[in-house]
Formats: structure tokens, C-alpha cells, sequence
């Protein structure tokens, strides 16, 4: 495959498993780091239109699968992580961490506290409406910046991006550069503590030290869990997967945590099908037991091995 110039990296063959936080998955047929806007638009005006592009952030909410993936790999970095401040707005850059944003914001006294918890990147949390504590990314977004397949940039407003539970209608292959939030305003003190209070509670019900991808299923509810007291849990998926005996199951080097049993756990040498067939298994069990069908949350891409 003969790929364009460019003034970033760009690797051919390049496994992916170390790019992402569950540590698994084969290589993709080239992984493209572009060293700005520019880098970005020239790359995909030239590339030609039958090669797919994959846009992948921190690899925080991704099975890799162990036959790797048909495509290029875009993965923004230092030159798209910049975090900006404007009256209520927030600029934020794709790469930048969503725990990074929400601290940033809460300095300048915005309340974007919801991010602080979410694992990944800003381009993630926008295509995915990542949420937590009932606050969504579609209730704070303005617009983004992206480069379309065919180079352009656009400016798309948050209203046309289709925002539903753990979904948006990004199209396939376009790549947010930007977002732009507006945020409530709030002592900085206060924002701070209650982050404090956020990440504790994550750090005692969640394998935060483990490798796993975050939630791995949807809630069938529909929602995220708020954290109030009169937050109820029979639609939650991890009560669901508990229901169906599932907390603690393995298969390979695969395990539903015992802590938490709607995350999945690299436990050490687990491969992407160990991961995958892990996840199918307890959809099915839930299934028998409750007649709900659990949807991933964890985005799976690329090939089996053969």
C-alpha cells in the first residue's frame, strides 16, 4: 500500500496492543501520527478513497482483535491536546485527557466535573457522549472541529450530532480535532472537592488498578447511574451480570471483576478473543436469566485470527 508523505509518523504494520489499555489486539496496516492540522488535512485529502481510516484515541474503550486492522490507524497527539479557556466556552483539543479538561475547567471555575472520572480522550468522549453523575458530553457540548475523509475541515454544531445513550453519528472515517464546551460557573474549591469525592467513590467500587476497558456494557435502563442516593440499580448492567452469577467468570486470561462485574479484566496473558468471548458469554447468560440483551459499551474492531 503506498501511503502519502508526511511530516508526522507513520508506521506500516504497526501492533496496536500496546496502544490500548486492555493490552491486546494485532497490528493495523499502518498507524499515522500527524504533527498538526495540516499534517492531518494533507494525509486524508491524499489517501486514497478506497483505504478505510480508523480514528483511535487512548485505546481506554477498545478490543483490538488479535487478527489486527485493515485500516489506517489515526491517532492524534501533542499538537491536538491543547485546552483553552474563553468566557464559559472551553476549547478543548481531541487528545487531550478528559480528566485533564475537567481539572483545567474547574481552575477557571467551570463546571465540567463529569469528565473527571471518564477514562480516554475528548475525541472518544464525544463520539461515544460519554457521561457519568447524569451529565452527559451532549449537555455541555457547543460544536466540534473535524477533518472530513476528504481533508476539509468542518464545523459541525452539537444539535447535528445525533447525541443518544453511548452514541452520536460522527460518520465513519471523520476525525474530531476540537470541542467546544460551556460549562456553569463554581468556586474552584468546590469543584475540587467535589471531584476528591467523585474519584474516591470510583477508586472503592471499580478495579481502577486493573486492566480493563472501563464499563463493558450499556446499561439497559438506558442512562448512566447519577450517584444519588435514590439512584436505582435493577437496570444497572453490573446488576443484571451479578443476577445472572457472572461476577468473578473468566476464560483464558479474561475475568468479569469481582469488584465490579460489568468491567472486563485483562488478568495477564488474556488474547482480544479471550476478552470478546468472555463478553458474548455473559451477554447470554443475562439473556437466560433476564431476557435483556446487554449492548457493548466497548468498541470491538478488526479481525479474528483465522
Amino acid at each position: 500500500m503506498k501511503l502519502p508523505e508526511v511530516r508526522g509518523a507513520l508506521i506500516l504494520d504497526r501492533p496496536l496492543a500496546d496502544l490500548t489499555w486492555l493490552r491486546v489486539g494485532g497490528p493495523a496496516d499502518a498507524l499515522f501520527q500527524p504533527a498538526d492540522l495540516d499534517d492531518l488535512r494533507a494525509f486524508l485529502a491524499a489517501l486514497p478513497n478506497d483505504v478505510p481510516v480508523f480514528p483511535m484515541g487512548v485505546g481506554s474503550n477498545l478490543i483490538v482483535r488479535d487478527g489486527g486492522l485493515r485500516a489506517v490507524v489515526v491517532r492524534l497527539g501533542r499538537g491536538f491536546n491543547a485546552i483553552e479557556i474563553d468566557g464559559d466556552r472551553i476549547h478543548a483539543g481531541a487528545a487531550a485527557l478528559d480528566a485533564h479538561v475537567a481539572r483545567k475547567a474547574a481552575q477557571a471555575g467551570l463546571d465540567l466535573t463529569f469528565l473527571r472520572t471518564i477514562p480516554g480522550s475528548i475525541g472518544g468522549a464525544v463520539k461515544m457522549n460519554a457521561g457519568c453523575y447524569g451529565s452527559y458530553v451532549a449537555d455541555h457540548l457547543v460544536e466540534v472541529q473535524a477533518v472530513a475523509r476528504t481533508g476539509e475541515i468542518v464545523t459541525i454544531p452539537a444539535a447535528d450530532l445525533g447525541f443518544a445513550y453511548r452514541s452520536s453519528t460522527i460518520p465513519e472515517g471523520m476525525i474530531v480535532t476540537r470541542a467546544t464546551f460551556r460549562a456553569g460557573a463554581g468556586a474552584p474549591e468546590a469543584l475540587d472537592a467535589k471531584m476528591a469525592e467523585q474519584l474516591a467513590k470510583r477508586d472503592a467500587t471499580q478495579p481502577t488498578r486493573d486492566r480493563s476497558a472501563g464499563s463493558t456494557f450499556r446499561n439497559p435502563a438506558g442512562h448512566s447511574s447519577t450517584g444519588r442516593a435514590d439512584d436505582t440499580h435493577d437496570l444497572k448492567a453490573w446488576k443484571v451480570i451479578d443476577d445472572a452469577g457472572m461476577r468473578g467468570a473468566t476464560l483464558g486470561g479474561a475475568v468479569m471483576s469481582p469488584k465490579h462485574p460489568n468491567f472486563l479484566v485483562n488478568q495477564g496473558g488474556a488474547t482480544a478473543a479471550d476478552l470478546e468471548g468472555l463478553g458474548e458469554e455473559v451477554r447470554k447468560k443475562v439473556f437466560d436469566a433476564s431476557g435483556l440483551t446487554l449492548e457493548w459499551e466497548i468498541m470491538r474492531v478488526g479481525d479474528n485470527l483465522s
